[in-house]
């Protein structure tokens, strides 16, 4: 992974949160090479709810207005390493799921596709081979950090000039309504604070005739599985993480994240709240992950 280089030109495009993440900013801001297009659209969804209520943040009880924030500076710490810890956690197996998602997705050329909590840019980047000269990508992320190491991965491929890098909030997406044929959120949804705004939002900003498909960590269907995962989890993940991103914390608060995350019919439900038609999800790897898929018709 390079370091971000000061001395480069923007990416064509907005520069912008995977699975997503947060920001202590309640709207949008693009940054660097923003185009005015990604500047000026309406935010959509009802925005971070008033003050006064509580929300949780891994097992702790937060003020809801804090952990914006609180998930913010996880991802600040972690973003150098992110790849690398991807790859250690999950064996590589992280991009067997990714893979199946773009297959799920049917991106074809010329359609449009928001990549939320975007990341490192993994997904952006398949989507941007499916999409071709005609198609548009936008990788969207709540958190500078994220978007910076992305935005480095993807210029060093010499991809990022034909993607779209914009900072937004999934709760209050800064587009048009029907902007979009696809939107995907892989493994960041559980960090939004207010997980059906961030659906409504997504609903609004979709095309009818498109499609959400959220890739997230979810429950183990089968009983042993669970009891070695929640092993793992709490004691294997956050010594990797202080050995590799010297960050323990930040990998306890991914495993609790996990742990408070709707199971798979749940957050089923909720995108059918959402308005999402036809909505069904894959179990990946005994349901340590799923893939949500949903219509907007």
């Amino acid at each position: 992974m390079t370091q971000r280089r000061p001395d480069l030109p923007p990416a064509n495009g907005p520069m912008s949160q995977g699975e997503s993440v947060a920001s202590t900013a309640s709207t949008p801001r693009p940054m660097a090479g923003a185009a005015p297009r990604a500047q000026t659209a309406g935010a959509q969804g009802s925005g971070p709810k008033a003050s006064g209520e509580v929300t949780h943040f891994g097992y702790q009880t937060v003020a809801r207005e804090e952990k914006a924030g609180k998930v913010a500076e996880v991802f600040h710490s972690v973003a150098a390493k992110y790849d690398i810890m991807n790859d250690l956690m999950s064996l590589g197996i992280h991009r067997l799921w990714k893979r199946f998602t773009v297959e799920m997705a049917g991106v074809r050329p010329g359609q449009q596709v928001l990549d939320i909590a975007g990341g490192t840019g993994d997904l952006a980047r398949a989507f941007h081979k499916e999409v071709g000269p005609t198609g548009r990508v936008v990788l969207a992320d709540i958190n500078s950090s994220m978007l910076m190491v992305g935005r480095d991965k993807l210029l060093d491929v010499g991809v990022a000039g034909q993607i779209e890098f914009v900072q937004a909030n999934a709760e209050c997406l800064p587009f048009a309504p029907g902007s979009f044929d696809l939107i995907t959120i892989a493994f960041g949804l559980r960090n939004v604070t207010d997980k059906d705004a961030a659906l409504r939002s997504m609903y609004q900003s979709l095309k009818p005739g498109g499609r959400l498909l959220v890739l997230e960590f979810s429950k183990p269907i089968a009983e042993p599985l669970a009891k070695v995962y929640d092993a793992y989890s709490f004691s294997l993940l956050p010594m990797m993480g202080k050995l590799i991103a010297n960050d323990a914390e930040s990998y306890r608060y991914l495993a609790e994240s996990i742990r408070m995350h709707p199971d798979q019919n749940t957050l089923k439900g909720m995108m059918e709240t959402a308005g999402f038609e036809r909505c069904d999800y894959h179990n990946l790897t005994g349901g340590i992950v799923a893939l949500h898929r949903g219509f907007k018709f």
